[in-house]
């Protein structure tokens, strides 16, 4: 059995991790923000200990740890999984200076918070595993999806370099690269392009053609238990792969568009896909 610190656990991929990681027999810490949400998973599963967490807040992020630490008498969880975020989506001229900080605030350096809080204590004890939920979009880059992308590919970067820094510690890290998930993830994606049809009128053909890939594409994305599995297997894996894209396609299959093609081909790829001119 192994303690595991979830954050972003109230709903979609984390609650799902959370509560699959409980059901065999896993010691997890259940952060996030939702009070509501959080209370049914302290009551309803057995195994699971909710943490009250706002990633954003350096106060909120040293109290919870400070509580899994003594609830685990002074030792460091054996893993921690960076799974909390959010999409910002609109035009790169439009969307305004407050809501890329704030999603560059959640997505990016309320990981690097949370993770400052627990790797002492891993790197101290040599033995520890950091697990960051990626996505496939921080290896490609969809049209209007500048802010929650540039956030994954960070997440990307840091991963990559916290695991050279970590492993002679005895820390892995871990990144997992989820698709389209049928979560409430995409339809709010979905309540933003509509937004911004309307508030950004130049790009509004633009943005009515996306808003019908992105429905098609999440309409046949994963379960939330495709990829909670995945969490779960990383989290138990002697050996754990570095990077795992989940599902394996067609994620895998743009990645590799992106990293093998000229520009200007995997560019007119990318258009044909998304059906924008």
């Amino acid at each position: 059995m192994s303690s595991i610190v979830i954050t972003g656990a109230t709903a979609g991929i984390g609650r799902a991790a959370a509560i699959l990681l409980a059901s065999k027999q896993h010691r997890v810490f259940a952060a996030g923000r939702n009070e509501t949400a959080l209370a049914e998973l302290d009551a309803g599963y057995e195994n699971i200990t909710a943490l009250a967490m706002d990633v954003t807040n350096a106060d909120s992020v040293a109290a919870a740890a400070a509580g899994v630490f003594e609830a685990l008498d002074g030792k460091a969880p054996d893993v921690l999984v960076n799974n909390a975020g959010y999409a910002a989506v609109g035009p790169l001229e439009a969307v305004p200076d407050e809501e890329w900080e704030r999603q560059f605030a959640t997505n990016v350096l309320g990981l690097v918070r949370v993770t400052r809080a627990f790797v002492p204590g891993m790197r101290e004890r040599r033995r520890g595993r950091v697990i960051n939920v990626s996505s496939v979009a921080g290896r490609v880059t969809l049209p209007f999806f500048g802010p929650y992308n540039s956030t994954k590919h960070a997440v990307e970067s840091i991963t990559d370099s916290l695991r050279h820094e970590l492993r002679p510690h005895g820390v892995e890290v871990v990144v997992i690269e989820p698709g389209a998930v049928k979560t409430r993830f995409g339809s709010l994606e979905q309540e933003q392009i509509a937004h911004w049809i309307e508030a950004a009128p130049a790009y509004a053909e633009q943005l009515r053609t996306l808003k019908s890939f992105h429905h098609d594409l999440h309409s046949k994305g994963a379960d939330p238990i495709t990829v909670a599995g995945s969490i779960v297997a990383a989290c138990e894996s002697h050996n754990p792969t570095p990077r795992s894209v989940v599902p394996f396609l067609p994620g895998s299959a743009f990645i590799a568009m992106k990293a093998l093609l000229p520009t200007r081909v995997s560019d007119w790829i990318m258009q044909k896909l998304t059906g924008l001119p």
